[in-house]
C-alpha cells in the first residue's frame, strides 16, 4: 500500500514536470515538434509578415539560397500578388563541398538549381526538415546514372554532407512558414540554389576558381536576374539535354 501511494505521487509530480515550470514556461520535451516551433515562433512570425503587408493566411513563399555565401533568403507574398518580398534571411551554420552542382551520391556537394519543397519531416533526426526535390530532371540526365544521390533537406541542427542546416530555432520559423504555405494551397514552394550571387565580385570569384561550371552558370544567372528584375516564381522547363530553359 506504501508503494502504491509513492508510485502515485511520483507519477503526479512527472506528469507536472511535463506540463509547465513553476514559472509558466512549458516543457517542451511534451510537445511535438511542430507544436514546439509553433509555441516558440508563430507570434514573432505573424509580426514579420504584418510588417510586409502579408498575411498568415494568404501567405505563400520562396526560398533563393547561395552556397559560398551561406545565405538562405526567405520571399514571401498573399497568394493573390503578383511579386514576393524578402522576409527573413538565414545562414547556413555548416556548408559542406564547394561551388558546383551535385553530381553524385557521397560527393558531399549541396545541389545547385531549380528546385520545390517535396515533403515535410516533423520528426527528423535534424529536428525538423523541408525535403528538396533531388535529383530533378536535370540532375538525372546531367548526373551519375546509377548513383545521383538524395535526400537533400533544409533543417536544424548544424551537421551536413549536402543538405542545408540552419539550427533549431531557424529551422522552427521555417518549417511553420512553409506549412502555412503549404495550407494556403501552394503545392510547390519553389526553391532556387546558386553557387554565389550571380553578378559582380561574387560571381566572378567563383567563374574564376571553378571554370568547368561557367556554361551551366550562365544557364542559373538567367533566373538569377528575372527574379532580380520582377520579384515573381519562375517557370521553367527541362530539356532533353538537361539544360534549364526558363519560360
Amino acid at each position: 500500500m506504501y508503494k502504491h501511494i509513492l508510485f502515485i505521487i511520483f507519477a503526479i509530480l512527472l506528469s507536472s514536470c511535463q506540463r509547465s515550470s513553476p514559472n509558466g514556461e512549458t516543457h517542451y520535451a511534451s510537445m511535438n515538434r511542430v507544436d514546439q516551433a509553433k509555441q516558440q515562433k508563430e507570434e514573432g512570425l505573424i509580426a514579420k509578415l504584418a510588417a510586409k503587408g502579408i498575411a498568415t493566411d494568404q501567405v505563400h513563399i520562396l526560398l533563393r539560397a547561395f552556397k559560398v555565401d551561406k545565405q538562405l533568403e526567405v520571399w514571401a507574398k498573399n497568394k493573390t500578388d503578383d511579386t514576393y518580398k524578402k522576409i527573413i534571411s538565414y545562414e547556413f551554420c555548416k556548408l559542406s563541398g564547394e561551388a558546383g552542382p551535385k553530381r553524385k551520391q557521397g560527393d558531399l556537394q549541396v545541389p545547385e538549381g531549380m528546385y520545390h519543397i517535396d515533403r515535410f519531416n516533423p520528426k527528423s533526426k535534424f529536428f525538423l526538415s523541408l525535403g528538396i526535390n533531388y535529383p530533378n530532371a536535370s540532375d538525372k540526365i546531367l548526373g551519375d546514372q546509377k548513383q545521383p544521390g538524395g535526400d537533400i533537406f533544409i533543417h536544424g541542427k548544424c551537421v551536413t554532407v549536402g543538405c542545408i542546416p540552419i539550427t533549431d530555432p531557424m529551422i522552427m520559423e521555417l518549417y511553420i512558414l512553409a506549412l502555412k504555405a503549404k495550407t494556403n494551397g501552394q503545392n510547390k514552394i519553389q526553391v532556387q540554389i546558386f553557387p554565389t550571387f550571380m553578378e559582380g565580385k561574387w560571381l566572378e570569384k567563383v567563374q574564376i576558381k571553378y571554370p568547368k561550371h561557367f556554361a551551366f552558370w550562365e544557364e542559373l544567372r538567367v533566373f538569377y536576374e528575372a527574379f532580380e528584375q520582377n520579384h515573381q516564381e519562375i517557370d521553367f522547363s527541362i530539356l532533353d539535354d538537361g539544360s534549364y530553359l526558363i519560360q
